[in-house]
Parts: structure tokens; C-alpha cells; sequence
């Protein structure tokens, strides 16, 4: 665990910015510092809620993509199917999608005022500009054949499938030089959680 700042400004909660690549272990993470009291803003989890049967979501995206929802909300692999490759169909549902997940930050970030400590868990957090809204960053990283490793034995995933991925995200390599705090998951997982508990115990005070 590295860290390069304190925060650039004085304010209540420290909103701490955690993000990573695919594979690199950043919801084993995201569940540590849940269970050390941490407030935890997932914004996958909160995509598939508003994605879901009845979810907010679902009507915009059946006007855009016809055919990708039905009676349990998005059918992912439907959509999937829609938008990936296909950059000006990836671009339009990231307009639907991206104000809606603000606006569930924002709201989040308003219910959890009186913390010390939030943690927004945003995977394209500098792909998508969100660095810049949060007092400093995580990033969770692992060896490469770690991660690849990780990837390849979750069920419907093949190395181009993969590769597609992370052409999409900003290279590792990247994001660790530009993290504020870093956490390797290459270890065990008591190891990960010493870090995680170290930075939490950090921040807090």
C-alpha cells in the first residue's frame, strides 16, 4: 500500500475513489472495507438494481435497444451483444446509464454525510473523468498473470474476449502511477486485508 497525498481538501466524509482493471480484485476489496464499517458506493451493483425487474433504467434502454429487456429487467447478454464493438451504440447507452448512476452517487454521498470515511467503487473512474470528484484514489492491482488468470476462469470468457476488455480500460500500469493509494491483491487474501485495514485505519485518523 502506497499513498501519495492526504487529500486535497478538508471536508467530511473522505470520499476515497476505488477502481482497478478487470480481474485485479477490486470487489474482494470493496467487501473488506465494507466490513470494517466502511461506507460503500457500488456503482456495477447499482447498475444492475436500476437494470433490473421494474428498474429505472429498463424502459429508456428498450427504446434504445429494442428487443434487450423483458419481464427480469436488461437481458445482458441481449445487450451485450448490441453495443459491444460497436462504439456509437457503447456511447448512447452510456448516456442513459451515466446520469443515473450520479445521480445514486450523489445521493449515496448525502446519506452518508456524518462518516469519516465513503468509499465510491466506480471501475472507469479515470476512463470516464470521474477522478476529479473524489479526494483521492485506490487502485487495486495484481501481476498480470494473475489477473489474466482470474479472468479467463469466469464462465463465457475467451482471451479475445478478454483483450477486447482491457483495450477498453487504461492500462494498469497507468492507473497504478497515477493512484494515490495502491493495493496489491497478488497475495493471500489476509495479506489484502492488512492493507485494506492499514489504509482504512490511515484515513480515519
Amino acid at each position: 500500500m502506497t499513498g501519495k497525498r492526504e487529500g486535497r481538501r478538508a471536508q467530511r466524509p473522505f470520499v476515497l475513489g476505488l477502481t482497478g482493471s478487470i480481474g485485479m480484485g477490486k470487489s474482494a476489496v470493496a467487501s473488506m472495507f465494507q466490513r470494517l464499517g466502511v461506507p460503500v458506493f457500488d456503482a456495477d451493483a447499482e447498475v444492475r438494481r436500476m437494470q433490473g425487474p421494474g428498474g429505472a433504467l429498463v424502459p429508456a434502454i428498450e427504446k434504445a435497444f429494442p428487443a434487450t429487456t423483458g419481464p427480469d429487467g436488461i437481458d445482458r447478454a441481449s445487450l451485450g451483444a448490441a453495443v459491444f464493438g460497436n462504439p456509437a451504440a457503447l456511447t448512447q447507452l452510456e448516456s442513459i446509464v451515466h446520469p443515473a448512476v450520479r445521480d445514486a452517487r450523489a445521493a449515496f454521498l448525502s446519506n452518508t454525510a456524518s462518516a469519516p470515511l465513503v468509499v465510491v467503487d466506480i471501475p472507469l473512474l479515470f476512463e470516464k473523468g470521474g477522478a476529479g470528484e473524489v479526494d483521492a484514489i485506490l487502485v487495486v492491482s495484481a501481476p498480470p498473470e494473475v489477473q489474466r488468470a482470474r479472468v479467463l476462469a469466469r464462465a463465457g470468457m475467451t482471451p479475445e474476449r478478454f483483450e477486447q476488455i482491457l483495450a477498453l480500460q487504461m492500462p494498469d500500469s497507468e492507473k497504478r502511477a497515477r493512484a494515490d493509494y495502491l493495493i496489491d491483491t497478488g497475495g493471500s487474501l489476509a495479506e489484502t486485508e492488512r492493507q485494506v485495514a492499514a489504509l482504512v485505519g490511515k484515513l480515519r485518523g
